[in-house]
């Protein structure tokens, strides 16, 4: 089980925007103001922010300018929030869900998640008052290198008769994770994100008639057997004739 997963139950079942910190301490820093995070440089947001909307295409220059003010005001916000918030915020507790200590990377998703609701509220209201649905997916995926196709994919290819009211839910759980992951700053704590909901995922499946150990395991030894053949197939190297 993934290192990330034993946090789950803990991290999963706050309030991704709360107003309060974790473990019942008050939160002392507030969101920043619009105005504090749009004087706040920062090139990276700035670059990425424009690299987004231009997969979207959008003919309207005036609302590409629009949403990627949207966008860079956000990572601005997100940036200014983590690094005010670190791990260290979240005391060295037991996780109530395993009895285990909890990790660093535990207790950075926790102290993150006290973020006030608003900077969320904001990046997702920007959005859709420029964007479609699928624009708005689009951005989201960007933010997220495209998790939710590449771990589906990874889902077909363990279970190849995956139903259709299965993938369903995987997929709800995945964007439930896409759209939760888009409050942190970088893809190690993204992914710790998407780990809570595949492991939501392997559960639903456990309870469905499924047993993900089994098909785990299956799917490794097929992979094994397939890259042993084509190293056993492979031409050998052309020997270099002494000089």
């Amino acid at each position: 089980m993934n290192k990330h997963i034993k946090a789950a139950a803990l991290v999963a079942g706050l309030s991704w925007w709360a107003t309060s910190a974790a473990f019942g301490q008050p939160t002392t820093s507030a969101a920043p103001s619009a105005s504090t995070v749009a004087q706040a440089a920062d090139p990276e947001a700035d670059k990425k922010a424009a690299e987004w909307v231009a997969t979207l295409q959008l003919p309207d220059a005036k609302k590409a300018a629009a949403v990627q003010q949207v966008i860079a005001t956000h990572l601005r916000a997100i940036r200014a929030y983590h690094n005010a918030h670190p791990y260290t915020e979240t005391p060295a507790c037991l996780n109530p869900a395993t009895g285990k200590p909890l990790s660093t990377m535990d207790r950075q998703l926790i102290a993150v998640s006290a973020m006030p609701k608003a900077i969320h509220d904001d990046l997702m209201s920007g959005l859709c008052q420029h964007l479609t649905p699928a624009q708005v997916e689009a951005v989201l995926d960007s933010y997220t290198i495209g998790k939710v196709a590449f771990t589906l994919n990874g889902y077909k290819s363990i279970v190849p008769d995956l139903t259709p009211t299965e993938e369903e839910v995987i997929v709800a759980n995945l964007k439930l994770a896409r759209e939760q992951a888009v409050d942190f700053k970088n893809m190690k704590e993204i992914s710790a994100v998407f780990e809570i909901y595949k492991d939501k995922n392997e559960a639903y499946l456990n309870t469905h008639g499924r047993n993900w150990r089994e098909l785990f395991k299956t799917y490794v030894a097929a992979a094994n057997a397939k890259k042993a053949a084509d190293k056993a197939n492979a031409p050998a190297a052309p020997k270099t004739p002494p000089k």
